[in-house]
């Protein structure tokens, strides 16, 4: 008769097999990178790939338009962004001369505010931009560099996303004959769920970031800052990454107007003023309106995939993770041994904490009669 395994050999066998997993994800980083964005970019394009096989267009070709489609505005926004950057590059001697005036003058308001008159601070910073300018932008173009070719892998990318959208039959036929005699509906409405979830998912993020390098590169404009189209573009796709996106992408118009602008207080509190009105309306217009609720995940689950991700993947592991657990949690929702955790990482069960409108009325009220 097998031996029943103990809960702490249980648990152990766990930690173990988890460890194996994420060293194995971390090795085969540069393999599954253009698989995952191939998935992600194949739900994105599904819904006009499937608009054109309604209207009798092949397959083949439905799918072609829809890649070459997407090539096209991807195409078209990363020659702006290019064009940018060059002119960016081009002005790095005289950005650089004014990074170390704003450097030096820092150092003086420090010493005439708190009494510092250690230059520690402010030669690590001198010495930071120094290599960051050095060489015509090589720190630039380095990051440039790495992220894209990280992110997007141009020949394997597209032929990985045809794949998927040309074979998604042949998978879910596939997936069905995994599945036990019964279970095929079942299978059938996760496969559906995943599909209306990664699809809307994708589409509204992608239309909100859309939005927001108009609105970006608008507002800066207008206040005046530099290259205000090639900082609007890197902030809005930020948002790409819940959460942290819009701080993330803000800190670089912000930083950039602090090191290198005359003014640079003025301008900074312009930056930030304009990026905190815009948070507020991708938080509670754009997003809301556009993505909606499909993902159905607690911040808890986001903030901790996100760390998670981003430590396993860095960039790509924090652009996968939110359409990656929606799909963790439709999966769990449908199947009852693992219907707990799907619970855990939806949003409900703390309704009746959260702060809403209705409730800081009540609250206000209440205070309000008590003192009266």
């Amino acid at each position: 008769m097998a031996r029943k395994l103990s809960i702490g050999l249980k648990f152990a066998l766990f930690i173990l097999a988890s460890y194996f997993f994420i060293a194995g994800i971390i090795q085969a980083r540069n393999f599954l990178y253009p698989l995952t964005f191939a998935i992600m970019f194949s739900y994105l394009l599904y819904p006009l790939a499937n608009f054109l096989e309604k209207r009798s267009f092949p397959r083949i070709l439905a799918i072609l338009i829809s890649i070459l489609s997407a090539i096209i505005i991807l195409g078209s926004i990363f020659y702006v962004f290019y064009t940018q950057m060059t002119s960016l590059l081009e002005g790095f001697s005289s950005l650089k001369e004014q990074a170390i005036t704003n450097i030096e003058l820092l150092q003086k308001n420090l010493q005439n505010w708190l009494g510092l008159k250690d230059n520690k601070i402010a030669d690590f910073l001198k010495m930071q931009v120094d290599q960051f300018f050095s060489g015509q932008g090589n720190g630039l173009r380095k990051i440039f560099t790495t992220t894209t070719s990280t992110i997007l892998n141009t020949v394997v990318l597209p032929v990985y996303t045809f794949l998927f959208m040309y074979y998604r039959t042949k998978f879910a036929y596939f997936i069905l004959k995994l599945v036990p005699k019964g279970k095929e509906f079942l299978a059938i409405k996760i496969l559906r769920d995943i599909s209306t979830i990664a699809a809307s998912y994708m589409g509204g993020v992608t239309i909100v970031v859309i939005i927001l390098i108009v609105l970006n590169s608008t507002g800066l404009l207008i206040i005046g800052v530099k290259y205000a189209i090639f900082f609007g573009m890197i902030s809005a796709f930020f948002n790409f990454i819940p959460y942290f996106g819009t701080l993330m992408g803000g800190s670089i118009p912000f930083l950039f107007v602090l090191l290198t602008t005359s003014d640079p207080l003025h301008f900074g509190l312009r930056v930030a003023l304009l990026f905190v009105i815009i948070q507020f309306i991708e938080n509670n217009i754009l997003t809301p309106n556009i993505v909606g609720g499909h993902v159905k995940l607690n911040p808890f689950i986001i903030i901790v995939g996100l760390v998670l991700g981003g430590t396993v993947w860095g960039i790509p592991g924090l652009l996968v993770t939110v359409p990656f657990l929606a799909i963790l949690r439709v999966i769990f929702a449908n199947l009852q041994p693992l219907a707990p955790l799907s619970y855990l990482m939806g949003p409900r069960g703390t309704r009746k904490h959260a702060i809403t409108l209705p409730k800081i009325k009540h609250f206000l009220q209440s205070k309000f009669h008590k003192k009266n």
